[in-house]
């Protein structure tokens, strides 16, 4: 971990972390306006993972993602419908724009328990189905248990499958690491596990599952927004920045905005760089800036 930070030249910082944490929350509302709020749902990766998701209710989702530019339109669409593996053909089929991608978990999403074959299979299945973008998930039974060559193994291994998959494909997939920092809790693993996926192929890290009971944190952003900073400024990739779980207000949205902001500079403030996992978060938004209740999604 200490060797991480050293080749970065970033240590967590709590206190400072704490004093720019209160002072962005203090301007939130100075902040907050439609124009910014729209932004926010641009950024949104449209999210349905439910046990009981059946071909219907992602189509149900597809068609409402298909009308809104008709229904609303002086509103951005979404960055892409996230949904698991299976659902992603059915996304792909009946998704109108091309704008909007297609975004799937994998690698045995949210647990990551099992052989790291199955977790590969997936994501070569997640490609084939038509996923432009996958998410999975650091193999915490490894990280936890401080075999983070284990960890990394499993991260690097599926980038490469997905990869090669993509590239029989003719065509490139976006890969996210789902850090799962509630689980991780000190500021010091949350950044030493976003180097670490960073370093073996992230082109996001991502907060949290949404799955557990502490998922997406205004520190764990912060943390990991500055590790992206370090990263960049030594390797100059850029790496993108995914909030995902609990996220479901105006001014949640705004928040997490305003840390990538803040950090980052506006040339993260893209969907290129910076999404939300959200399922609730897109109603909200839109409520906020109608200023009355829309249940749309």
């Amino acid at each position: 971990m200490e060797s991480l930070f050293a080749k970065y030249g970033y240590t967590p910082d709590r206190d400072h972390i704490t004093k720019r944490l209160d002072a962005i929350a203090l301007g939130i509302d100075s902040i907050t306006s439609p124009e910014i709020l729209k932004k926010c749902l641009s950024l949104m990766d449209l999210t349905t993972l439910h046990t009981e998701d059946t071909v219907a209710s992602v189509k149900k989702l597809v068609a409402k993602v298909n009308s809104f530019m008709k229904d609303y339109p002086d509103y951005p669409l979404p960055a892409s419908i996230c949904v698991y593996p299976n659902f992603g053909s059915v996304v792909k089929e009946d998704l109108a724009s091309e704008e909007v991608h297609v975004t799937t978990v994998a690698g045995c999403f949210p647990t990551s328990q099992s052989f790291l074959e199955v977790k590969v299979k997936e994501c070569e299945m997640a490609v084939e189905a038509g996923a432009d973008e996958i998410d999975i998930v650091l193999a915490l039974n490894a990280f936890l248990a401080d075999d983070e060559q284990a960890a990394r193994t499993e991260i690097r291994t599926m980038r490469t499958a997905i990869d090669a998959a993509a590239a029989k494909a003719g065509r490139k997939v976006v890969f996210k690491v789902i850090l799962e920092t509630g689980m991780l809790v000190t500021p010091e693993r949350i950044a030493n596990a976003s180097f670490i996926a960073m370093e073996e192929g992230a082109d996001f890290i991502k907060t949290s599952t949404g799955k557990v009971s502490v998922n997406a944190t205004p520190m764990a952003a912060f943390v990991m927004c500055e590790c992206i900073k370090a990263f960049c400024e030594k390797t100059g990739k850029k790496v993108g920045f995914k909030a995902a779980g609990g996220i479901s207000t105006a001014k949640d949205a705004v928040c997490y905005y305003s840390i990538v902001k803040t950090i980052l500079g506006d040339e993260w403030l893209d969907k290129e760089f910076f999404r939300f996992g959200v399922s609730r978060l897109a109603n909200a938004l839109m409520s906020a800036i109608e200023q009355k209740t829309v249940a749309y999604f």
